[in-house]
């Protein structure tokens, strides 16, 4: 009986793991990654699916990611590409696993369940793909790949910060062509009590370095355990951007009663650019 029990509870506890495991790779080269996100930006448009906004944001990311390396801004800019292609791994497998009804992380669980509402307006559900894969991912992506010395990404760290920064006042212009009442709630990225501003890519990697420095001191069953610790905190934050109250949520209904709401429309107008950059870089893999 014991021995059962014992089978029992080591069956559980690999349940319990089962998104703790080293990230699969599905993609090899920053190319690669590329070539992945537009296929789930294809499957998105065609099926009207919003899983697309989170992903054509993170396509232009990447482009951008990729024009620095090739522009030589990086100091270790194979290093930097490795890094980049593993927190990208870790998205492709929550989505594949999602796609094919299997558990993700609860993070992700609460950003691809709220892209099946058409109650979540556009940038609630950027913010929740930013929340699952910067807050949660890309810590364990830094993790995976630092060999045991994560200082040594630091540099390279902070310089895609300013990548992302660079980025985010050119999400809120597109924003404001989809969502022509944004500015209800201060979302104009000038105040320093903007929603948007304080979840910025950049501040939001700025939260993962500190979990990835945490997260690189554990091992064995206290590594799984802080992950999944970490999980239900930003699964926790991803709730509170999905369920409002008061001030904020009357001013969520609005913007969402004005924005556009073709799918189609709303991720063509996030993805613009993406063919110029095509051209651009082809130098670096």
């Amino acid at each position: 009986m014991k021995r059962i029990i014992s089978k029992f509870s080591q069956y559980l506890q690999s349940i319990k793991y089962s998104n703790m495991s080293p990230t699969p790779i599905l993609a090899n080269t920053l190319d690669e990654v590329i070539a992945r996100l537009e296929a789930i930006i294809s499957h998105s448009i065609q099926h009207k699916d919003r899983c697309g906004y989170f992903a054509a944001l993170y396509y232009k990311v990447t482009l951008k990611v990729k024009e620095g390396i090739a522009a030589g801004q990086f100091g270790d800019g194979v290093n930097i590409a490795r890094l980049d292609v593993q927190f990208a791994n870790r998205y492709f497998h929550a989505y594949d696993q999602w796609q094919q009804g299997k558990p993700v992380t609860k993070s992700w669980e609460v950003a691809f369940t709220a892209a099946k509402k058409r109650s979540c307006i556009i940038l609630q559900h950027l913010l929740l793909g930013m929340n699952a894969h910067i807050n949660l991912d890309l810590g364990i992506a830094t993790c995976e790949i630092a060999d045991g010395d994560i200082d040594n990404l630091r540099v390279d760290y902070n310089n895609i910060n300013l990548i992302l920064s660079s980025l985010t006042y050119g999400v809120i212009s597109q924003l404001n062509l989809l969502s022509p009442f944004m500015s209800i709630l201060g979302f104009r990225g000038t105040t320093s009590n903007s929603m948007l501003v304080q979840f910025s890519l950049a501040n939001a990697r700025d939260g993962s370095w500190c979990f990835a420095e945490a997260l690189a001191l554990r091992q064995g069953q206290a590594y799984g355990e802080f992950i999944l610790q970490r999980d239900k905190e930003i699964a926790g934050l991803g709730d509170s951007l999905v369920h409002n109250r008061g001030f904020l949520k009357i001013g969520v209904w609005l913007i969402r009663l004005f924005e556009k709401k073709d799918v189609r429309n709303v991720i063509d107008v996030l993805n613009d650019g993406r063919k110029p950059y095509m051209k651009e870089l082809k130098g670096f893999k």
